[in-house]
């Protein structure tokens, strides 16, 4: 039974619930990615980020996402789910879990997917600092 889902949501994501969302008992691992707003950019101070979203074709890319997922890689479910809005260094922008029967494919298959998040769903990232801000486009090199 499938049990994937994405969301894009405006309040602060809870890491575990939803990784727990993928959990079936054929699953051996689950494999989470916690993308979290860090402290320094290339050598600078980061204060906040702001992540923007055209929601409708967002949600469609990670669900074209998703079932690319599964052809490539022996996973069982996924879950995506992406924040927008101000965020504070520290808290969490995107969470990815991937459960499969081994782990292996849940790693690569969580590692593909936040590469092709990033290169192909659209969501943007605002980098705020002391000195200015900039707006920073994804990952435009495409993943095998």
């Amino acid at each position: 039974m499938k049990k994937d889902f994405f969301e894009i949501i405006k309040e602060p994501l809870n890491i575990g619930e939803i990784a727990r969302r993928v959990v079936l008992p054929e699953c051996g691992a689950t494999v989470t990615l916690d993308g979290y707003v860090r402290q320094f950019t290339k050598g600078r101070e980061t204060e906040y980020l702001v992540y923007e979203a055209y929601e409708p074709m967002a949600l469609k890319e990670m669900k074209k996402l998703i079932d690319s997922a599964h052809e490539k890689f022996a996973i069982s479910n996924i879950g995506i789910v992406h924040r927008i809005g101000k965020l504070e260094i520290g808290e969490t922008s995107v969470v990815i879990s991937v459960s499969a029967p081994h782990r292996r494919a849940a790693f690569e298959a969580c590692e593909w997917l936040i590469k092709e998040l990033k290169r192909t769903v659209p969501i943007w990232k605002k980098e705020v600092y002391a000195d200015g801000e900039v707006w920073v486009e994804g990952d435009t090199q495409p993943q095998n």
